[in-house]
């Protein structure tokens, strides 16, 4: 794909050489997530954030990658917060934010929305979340996280076995991952869901069709056996019909530390997209998981700034330019304490 100008909507636009192109701008940009060098290359340039759903994670994570780069962040991050509340239309609002801003970040809860604001649009727009449908971001972090993770064990992404668990219905960050991953060989997919909260059937006959293997589990345990990869997701309550529905579903796959010994490998690394509910009748990952350290989490969280700092690069077309406008710093970086092993 050509990254100078592009919306980033969904995975679908990418092939591997998009990513591996998008994955080596990022590992040049490391130095500049942890701080121990400041480019300006994007001095002057305004991201409008555009957030009409509850975030923590992605939207700061965005800021900061713009920030890091030198630019400049805006936000809204609620709808009646926006004139959107005062029924202005998506086309309209696009047309008057992107007079105002040189990139848009935008996350709103229908399906297909931040494509329709992209139509309209005059600067590139990055699809941070659109109901359940996609969250391209997510996934190219997730998978440079595995990339990592991976490399560390002397292995690359073909012939990966992953089991993806929790709600696979209305997950849209595992449905971005596994578009992703298909892009690979011979991928071993275990589907971990409770019956109705499946992965919708177009996905798994996608990869199927590519090739791959795709198993559903309705158990935990047979299903977190011999994996490489354990991405365990929340229920995504918000998308629930009712409340009491989504309350069915809370806690019942739950993964501890003494499960982890039992049923995974030594070795298999534990991500999850965040936040895990931390409740205690909901938790899908116990706190006991804290001090094991093949739980990736935090891993995941810090390659998110290195990954979008890398996305703005490219579609600003300033990748090339970053070291022209860079300098060390000597501050407080050395009291950094990394997300390492």
């Amino acid at each position: 794909m050509e990254f100078r100008g592009a919306h980033i909507l969904s995975v679908d636009q990418f092939d591997r050489a998009d990513i591996e192109t998008l994955f080596a701008v990022a590992d040049d940009l490391r130095a500049y997530a942890a701080r121990m060098r400041i480019t300006r290359v994007l001095q002057g340039a305004i991201l409008s954030n555009m957030f009409f759903e509850p975030s923590t994670r992605t939207r700061i994570s965005f800021g900061s990658a713009f920030n890091l780069l030198g630019g400049e962040v805006r936000e809204t991050t609620e709808v009646k917060a926006s004139s959107l509340a005062k029924g202005e239309s998506l086309e309209d609002t696009a047309r008057v934010l992107s007079g105002y801003s040189d990139v848009i970040v935008m996350r709103h809860p229908e399906a297909g929305s931040v494509a329709e604001f992209a139509q309209a649009s005059r600067v590139p727009v990055i699809n941070a979340g659109d109901g359940p449908n996609e969250h391209p971001s997510q996934a190219l972090l997730d998978l440079y996280t595995i990339v990592q993770e991976m490399a560390g064990r002397g292995q690359g992404i073909d012939g990966l076995r992953i089991a993806l668990v929790g709600d696979l219905r209305y997950g849209r960050a595992v449905h971005s991952l596994c578009k992703l991953l298909a892009l690979y060989e011979d991928i071993d997919y275990h589907l971990v869901s409770p019956p109705d909260l499946e992965a919708p059937t177009e996905i798994v006959q996608s990869l199927r069709q590519r090739g791959h293997r795709a198993a559903a589990y309705h158990e935990l345990e047979p299903g977190i056996n011999n994996v490489d990869i354990l991405y365990v997701t929340r229920t995504q309550e918000e998308r629930f019909p009712s409340q009491a529905e989504a309350n069915r579903y809370r806690g019942l796959f739950r993964l501890n530390q003494a499960i982890y010994t039992e049923h995974c490998q030594p070795n298999t690394v534990i991500m999850h997209p965040l936040p895990r509910d931390s409740r205690s009748a909901a938790q899908e990952l116990d706190a006991d998981l804290n001090e094991n350290p093949n739980l990736a989490i935090f891993r995941q969280t810090d390659n998110g700034v290195i990954v979008r700092m890398a996305i703005f690069a490219l579609v600003l077309d300033v990748a090339g330019a970053v070291h022209d406008h860079a300098h060390p710093v000597t501050w407080y970086t050395a009291k950094r304490t990394p997300n390492e092993p």
